[in-house]
């Protein structure tokens, strides 16, 4: 590992040890129109790196967020298994926190209005901030959520509680980890928040990530890859206690932490427990990722080898997912058209578009069965229980999915 001259994006250290470097890859989520397939694709450095100050993970490059997220393909309704997430945690607030008519929930980066409709749907007031103005318009003309189509901070946060919308509760799911202001990000949440309200987050978990390999979840997008030990100071800087956590295993291993105006605020029991466990696994550490990037490569010669063993046998293969997590593992490891036929994926923004990098065409599931290919590279494994129910006929007739990580298996 060696040492990368680059403040921090949570403390301000001006110096980073660097932990795993991917090269230069295309924007994971910039899918292709077919008459763009012969322009050349804007390509940035990836890598991931880690302060030894706060124990924050991060990447060393910033993308412009309107470069990024202003029009967007990832639409979370598509996913049945989100769904019912987003149902459960909203059932559980309503009943725990006396949510009714009086009430207002806010979501940021609230999407195609996945989790707010399910408030909306019992009588509570709810408002989406959504930066994606194609996705912010579904969630208002289909689902009838107020969405506001602007990037979350400090300025919006302001302007909201002037104008008296400030929430009892405060959902980001899967946010923070986009947000390159951290610090104002946070500042803002508590602005918007109500005294006595809860803001709820949940952020993918870098334990997880470091120990299932799924290295895959770095790309542009994500800046940041949190441990509890990274959150605390950060959310305490700006006058919020993180009061609760929770271990999920949504997305490869997720946290789900509860913050309150630091105030006659006082965190319980899992969160002193949380905080011990990472001292003793080593989560401040940078020698917790010293060999992270050699099971990456010894990963990525063992997927590749079990592919190319495939095809040489005469079979074809396809993938299910045209993700972004997807996209950084097709890159990293160079495994595209020579090895790949097709890239099936539920969403319908994404059909007929072309994958990042690779270009390779993406389909309906339904190809699958009409064109059944002897095996498909799972792409979004986080969600591998849901799709291969989803492809029982596609299994019945005889095709195999190949998971890739943390080690490559053929179900």
């Amino acid at each position: 590992m060696r040492t990368v001259e680059r403040a921090c994006r949570s403390c301000g250290a001006d110096r980073l040890v660097s932990v795993l470097d991917l090269g230069t890859t295309p924007l994971a989520n910039a899918l292709i129109v077919s008459e763009a397939l012969s322009q050349p694709e804007e390509r940035f450095p990836l890598e991931l790196a880690f302060c030894e100050r706060c124990a924050l993970a991060q990447i060393t490059e910033s993308v412009p967020p309107g470069k990024l997220f202003r029009e967007y393909l990832y639409f979370s309704s598509f996913s049945d298994t989100m769904l019912r997430h987003a149902e459960a945690i909203a059932d559980r607030l309503r009943g725990e926190r006396g949510l009714g008519p009086s009430s207002l929930v806010v979501e940021v980066a609230s999407n195609d209005g996945y989790l707010l409709q399910f408030y909306k749907r019992a009588g509570i007031p709810v408002l989406g901030i959504e930066p994606a103005a194609n996705i912010a318009r579904v969630a208002e003309g289909e689902r009838g959520i107020p969405t506001l189509c602007d990037f979350f901070g400090t300025d919006l946060a302001a302007r909201l509680a002037q104008e008296g919308k400030r929430a009892d509760i405060v959902h980001g799911n899967n946010v923070l980890a986009h947000v390159p202001d951290l610090n104002g990000f946070v500042r803002g949440i508590a602005t918007v928040l109500k005294p006595g309200g809860l803001a709820v987050f949940e952020v993918p978990y870098v334990g997880d990530m470091v120990e299932r390999l799924e290295f895959d979840t770095i790309y542009h997008e994500h800046l940041c890859y949190f441990s509890l030990s990274a959150l605390v100071p950060l959310f305490g800087r700006h006058g919020l206690a993180i009061v609760r956590v929770e271990r999920l295993d949504i997305h490869g291993g997720s946290l789900r932490v509860f913050a309150a105006h630091s105030q006659g605020a006082s965190a319980d029991e899992t969160v002193q427990a949380m905080l011990v466990r990472e001292e003793c696994d080593g989560l401040a550490q940078s020698a917790y990722y010293a060999d992270f990037a050699e099971r990456v490569r010894r990963l990525g010669r063992a997927l590749t080898r079990v592919l190319q063993d495939l095809k040489k046998s005469g079979a074809r293969i396809a993938a299910y997912g045209a993700s972004a997590k997807g996209s950084t593992l097709l890159n990293t490891f160079g495994i595209g058209s020579d090895l790949l036929d097709f890239v099936v994926d539920r969403s319908s923004y994404k059909q007929g578009r072309y994958t990042p990098g690779t270009h390779l065409p993406i389909s309906a599931p339904a190809r699958l069965l009409e064109e059944m290919p002897n095996y498909v590279l799972l792409l979004t494994w986080n969600f591998e229980r849901e799709i291969l129910a989803q492809q029982e006929e596609y299994r019945r007739r005889g095709g195999l999915f190949v998971v890739p990580l943390p080690d490559v298996r053929i179900v």
